[in-house]
């Protein structure tokens, strides 16, 4: 498994920000960062919470490790108690990213009242956006998380370049 400095160095890659832009946002010099990914020494405690919101990750994802990517299915004794979790919905177009984290519970209460916001949610005018969570069944998204399935849950690419991740880690991100 990766160190933590080589996961901050390949989330900050993939983010395309440079050390110096990350430091910037995370109030720190550039040296701190390089020394970050060289293993150097670890951001101080309370700045791990800023990295994995930058970055739009959980923290057992940044300091773990785990990759939401890899769907799971945990047993009832690795289990988070549900009605404390949230799907976490990115959505990246035209060079925009939007983060979205929804309770599970107030999906599910959506759902049971007919809700209109949960079939209707688009972001930005993202086609991804737009078509996508128009299409997806939110139930059986309830029902696979209840079941203790974890993870990226949906993936869709749309032909414009924009995106739409759907996923859940076993907790509140």
């Amino acid at each position: 498994m990766a160190s933590l400095g080589t996961r901050i160095g390949e989330y900050r890659r993939q983010k395309n920000v440079t050390q110096e832009q990350l430091a910037e946002a995370m109030g720190v010099t550039s040296q701190a960062v390089s020394k970050w990914e060289n293993d150097i020494c670890c951001p101080d405690i309370s700045l791990m919470p800023k990295l994995a919101d930058y970055f739009g990750v959980s923290l057992d994802v940044l300091i773990r490790g785990e990759r939401p990517e890899s769907v799971r299915l945990l047993d009832e004794s690795q289990r988070a108690d549900t009605s404390k979790m949230v799907l976490r919905i990115l959505v990246h177009s035209q060079g925009n990213e939007v983060k979205v984290n929804l309770p599970l519970p107030l999906i599910k209460a959506g759902i049971e009242m007919g809700a209109p916001f949960v079939q209707t949610m688009h972001f930005g005018g993202s086609s991804a956006g737009t078509a996508s969570l128009n299409q997806i069944d939110w139930s059986a998204i309830i029902k696979l998380v209840e079941s203790g399935v974890i993870g990226k849950l949906v993936e869709v690419k749309a032909d414009d370049g924009s995106t739409v991740d759907i996923f859940v880690d076993n907790g509140v991100s």
